[in-house]
């Protein structure tokens, strides 16, 4: 069944995911009404000669010079400039979730647009058709110009795009598709680029992946905990509640539940080492920070950003900075920094489960027959490698502002920047998800406890009844993913039923 989204109503990151594949996106006769009041007046405003950035002016550094009279010249004059995007295509998936933020941007009436550009987008989302879009030449501080502009080129019938992930000719990709060139006057050209919707829909992608493996994390922290035998003393509620961070106390609470009928083995130190005795604090503090991204990305899902907006009641055009992404990359630096140490939580705890000394006395590496066999080391070394390349990209984007455009982007928030990278490393931290999660089922082939837990249990058994055990030794590349999605898909019972 093909999902349908309406522009007239909120916009969720649940509609980003839906947009990867060929969506029907309904405008109705709200959008329209209030999209048309907004180009009458844009229409009056210029008759009257007001000044009307990127209408009547030219763009960035150069507004002081008047613009191209036609505005289908000052389309190109727009777009044109723009082509200096380099680096490979960005995901499809990506832009075409880019693409309905920006179409509900548009559709909210305040930025001037021409009723039939949201028409024209909406209908290429319900096609396959897709801009390629280069992922390098974004600031993140005038709108995600660059990135932008490709996309709305593409709608033109210039560049290139994809069809059912065949990358064409912009031209030929709309005639396969059955859709027209998008006509643009100025005005329409600039409120396609003049926003930050790439940077908003890859932060809430990329959101909605940590959330999940995050989830996954505690989840398979009690499933560790279980099968080692460990003391659930770490979350008893008396200790979390002095505690008293919220977002503990709500990790706490899904743990305790997930663990609900665990008993220590008794041959445990009387203290865990910190990746099992600290984890609903790590857990919990990072879940205080992702309430604070949930946050960002609703406002950002819910607000316009383009320049200037056009207020029709007023009588007014108001120039401002709403297409400047700082919002979205402090949520992006704060993603980053959250999957980094939740990373390096699931990382330790895998390493402690291959160790001999501290896992209880399962042989190393978890492997069913020792030098003859090698069980989890490959999986081992390759979290090593996630984790370096995690960390190394967790510096903060949001402070490195440099200026540009003769110092009229004199400060830039390097959002774009932050989130497709927050993406990238959001991916990486679901492999380490994954990787132990294939060790915790392993260490049950080769010894470990069942667990007494009938979330722990319930985890397990899925693992088995989707992993075969390593034994003898195979490639793992596939059943690390597998793995993943084992505990990405299980969790949500778990939790919800919790």
């Amino acid at each position: 069944m093909t999902i349908q989204v309406d522009l007239g109503g909120p916009l969720g990151t649940a509609d980003l995911l839906a947009a990867r594949e060929p969506i029907t996106v309904n405008t109705g006769p709200a959008v329209r009404e209030r999209m048309a009041a907004a180009r009458s007046f844009l229409n009056k405003a210029l008759g009257d000669d007001r000044a009307v950035y990127g209408a009547t002016t030219g763009f960035g550094a150069l507004v002081g010079y008047a613009g191209r009279p036609d505005q289908r010249d000052q389309a190109d004059n727009t777009l044109a400039h723009l082509g200096a995007g380099q680096g490979p295509d960005l995901d499809p998936a990506v832009v075409r979730a880019a693409l309905l933020v920006r179409a509900w941007s548009l559709a909210q009436g305040a930025s001037g647009a021409s009723p039939h550009v949201v028409d024209a987008m909406a209908a290429m989302l319900g096609t396959t058709f897709t801009p390629a879009v280069p992922r390098f030449g974004s600031v993140g501080a005038s709108g995600d110009l660059i990135p932008l502009g490709a996309a709305a080129q593409a709608l033109r019938g210039r560049g290139h795009a994809y069809v059912d992930g065949e990358r064409l000719p912009a031209a030929e990709a709309l005639r396969r598709t059955g859709l027209e060139p998008l006509p643009l006057d100025g005005r329409d050209a600039l409120a396609l680029v003049n926003g930050t919707s790439l940077t908003t829909a890859a932060l809430a992608l990329a959101l909605h992946s940590v959330r999940r493996s995050h989830r996954s994390a505690q989840l398979l922290t009690c499933l560790l905990a279980d099968q080692l035998g460990c003391d659930p003393q770490f979350l008893d509620p008396r200790l979390i509640g002095r505690f008293h961070h919220a977002g503990v106390s709500s990790v706490a609470a899904t743990m305790r539940a997930v663990l609900s009928g665990c008993v220590p083995s008794g041959e445990r130190p009387l203290q865990e080492p910190y990746s099992i005795r600290c984890s609903p604090q790590l857990l919990g503090a990072a879940e205080d920070a992702l309430r604070y991204v949930d946050n960002v990305v609703e406002a950002d899902l819910g607000g316009v950003s383009d320049n200037p907006l056009f207020f029709p009641v007023d009588d007014a055009v108001v120039h401002g900075g709403n297409f400047f992404g700082q919002p979205a990359s402090f949520g992006a630096d704060m993603l980053a920094i959250v999957l980094a140490q939740v990373g390096n939580l699931v990382e330790r705890q895998l390493d402690l489960l291959v160790d001999p000394h501290r896992n209880g006395g399962l042989p190393p590496m978890l492997a069913a027959g020792p030098g003859q066999q090698h069980g989890l080391q490959g999986v081992q070394l390759a979290t090593t490698a996630l984790v370096a390349e995690i960390r190394r990209d967790a510096t903060p984007a949001s402070m490195q502002s440099l200026p540009t455009n003769l110092h009229n982007q004199d400060v830039v928030p390097f959002g774009t920047m932050a989130a497709l990278r927050a993406l990238d490393q959001a991916r990486l931290l679901r492999l380490l998800c994954g990787s132990l999660a294939l060790g915790l089922r392993q260490a049950a082939h080769v010894g470990a406890r069942r667990p007494l837990s009938t979330g722990g249990a319930t985890l397990l058994e899925a693992l088995e009844k989707g992993v075969d055990p390593v034994d003898p030794d195979r490639p793992l590349e596939q059943e690390i993913h597998t793995c993943a999605q084992i505990a990405e898909d299980i969790e949500i019972s778990l939790i919800s039923g919790s």
